[in-house]
């Protein structure tokens, strides 16, 4: 059974943040509030992100909306999933 997107980045955040504790860890909870996340961590779950999801996460993607939740890089892999299927569904359409 898969885990899915939520799960794989709690499991992420749980190992490289919380050394296993995930006492702390709510879906829509604040990682940077909460002091779990620091600017040098955000970035660590960007590279995450990419490699884990096979997707680009540009510079305007940055943003605490897409970054500060589990349920918030959820939401942006899912969307960004979306985004690249068509893209490569319809790679003419974005130019005319």
């Amino acid at each position: 059974e898969s885990m899915t997107i939520e799960e794989r980045i709690r499991t992420y955040v749980r190992n490289n943040f919380l050394f296993g504790n995930d006492a702390a860890i709510l879906d829509d909870g604040s990682l940077l509030d909460a002091g779990i996340v620091d600017s040098t961590g955000a970035m660590e779950l960007v590279s995450f992100l990419e490699s884990e999801f096979g997707l680009r996460v540009d510079d305007h993607d940055l943003v605490p909306e897409n970054l500060d939740s589990i349920a918030a890089m959820a939401a942006f892999v899912v969307r960004r999933q979306a985004e690249e299927q068509k893209v490569a569904v319809a790679p003419f359409a974005a130019a005319s």
